[in-house]
């Protein structure tokens, strides 16, 4: 029998299995995924941003955990030589009616505690030369990473403390019993003391299976994404960031610097009709049963229909998409962009249509549930699992 079980090898799960055996270096820890390589679902596709929490409510699992994550990210990355920049980003206004929602956004950063400064156009533009604004707020702390290159270093920490990894082993049954889990694969039975659900795209299914109440079922959307033609990089220095719509749940398309030196647009955010969905043509009759007899999805549908038709325009019109962009850089044409990877977020949403906002973690007899972990569940990754190690700990005791 194993002391813990993590499914999922996602960045949360290995996270947490690092955590785990740095905090009990003799037990005997178990991994698995279903795909065929680490962080391939909703880590690998996304934007590689180490965020700095400036968006989060303070207080909030999301701005504790993200403002530490960063510091705690980018000092992982140095101390294993994994690349990376702490290149900052801006966020900009770029009509009067902004000017309010980023002065208010300037003073949650300030409450989360974090090194920003409110700037003008013209310092916009000594930093962004081809944006076009009002006013902006510069955070010093963001960056640049391949969560890819992040999820396999700490993979190689895990098995190097002991820990069993096991890829392509997809979980079909969970039965709990009076001193832990059985999880029956397609590769054979495991049983642990303890099991923890990093499932992300599948995590409430998963809590499903153990018997536990997820309190939210995951509805996937799907970011999708341009790149700038290498001869048009120069149109973007760092990281440029709208001011959100404090009404919408997501951020609006930006402009994103990877690490490879690359520039991505977007994303927008559509209802993905296939959990792991990464094609406009990708479709699940299963999936699309359960969002669309899911009340909390009519409820998010109403209370969102604008701002949805505009993202579901965004996405079948690139005109419209590059006019959102322009909004940011006016000299962005549709020839200087070309279509590249989207990725999918797990978002988990309230019976109530109220999306949860923070991360949520749920416990279960012998069993811990990562129930919401979207972005910047990358950034906090470090942090998310030291938590689960000290709750697990307390569990324990």
């Amino acid at each position: 029998m194993y002391d813990f079980a993590i499914v999922g090898g996602g960045i949360v799960g290995l996270a947490t299995a690092m955590a785990l055996c740095q905090r009990y270096p003799q037990a005997k820890l178990l991994l698995l995924e279903k795909e065929s390589q680490w962080a391939f679902h909703q880590t690998g596709n996304n934007s590689g941003v180490i965020h700095s929490g400036i968006y989060y409510r303070p207080g909030s699992f999301k701005a504790k955990f993200c403002h530490d994550g960063c510091r705690s990210m980018v000092a992982f990355c140095r101390e294993h030589g994994i690349a990376h920049e702490v290149c900052g980003k801006v966020i900009v206004a770029t009509q009067a009616n902004e000017l309010l929602q980023l002065d208010n956004l300037f003073q949650r950063g300030l409450a989360n505690g974090l090194q920003i400064a409110k700037i003008s156009a013209e310092e916009v533009k000594e930093i962004e030369p081809h944006v076009q604004c009002l006013a902006g707020i510069r955070v010093f702390s963001t960056g640049i990473v391949s969560y890819r290159q992040v999820c396999q270093k700490y993979a190689e920490i895990v098995r190097d403390r002991g820990g069993e990894l096991l890829l392509n082993t997809k979980v079909e049954k969970i039965t709990p019993t009076s001193d832990g889990q059985i999880l029956e694969t397609d590769r054979g039975t495991f049983s642990t003391r303890l099991l923890i659900n990093c499932g992300g795209l599948q995590s409430d299914r998963l809590a499903k299976l153990g018997n536990v109440d997820p309190q939210a079922q995951i509805v996937p959307f799907r970011g999708e994404y341009y790149e700038l033609k290498p001869e048009k990089r120069d149109l973007v220095k760092t990281l440029i960031y709208p001011v959100p719509n404090p009404n919408f749940p997501f951020l609006g398309v930006h402009f994103t610097k990877m690490i490879d030196g690359s520039v991505h647009a977007g994303p927008n955010a559509v209802l993905s009709l296939k959990r792991e969905g990464y094609k406009k043509t990708d479709f699940d009759l299963k999936d699309m049963a359960e969002i669309f007899s899911y009340p909390g999805f009519w409820k998010l549908a109403a209370k969102h229909a604008n701002e949805g038709i505009q993202e579901i325009i965004r996405s079948f019109s690139k005109a419209a998409f590059v006019r959102s962009l322009q909004q940011l850089i006016p000299a962005v044409q549709a020839d200087d962009l070309v279509p590249t990877h989207a990725g999918v977020r797990a978002q988990a949403l309230q019976p109530n249509g109220q999306l949860v906002d923070d991360f949520l973690i749920v416990k279960g007899q012998h069993s811990v549930h990562v129930c919401n972990a979207p972005s910047p569940a990358a950034t906090s990754s470090l942090e998310i699992g030291k938590a689960i190690a000290a709750e697990v700990n307390l569990m324990l005791s």
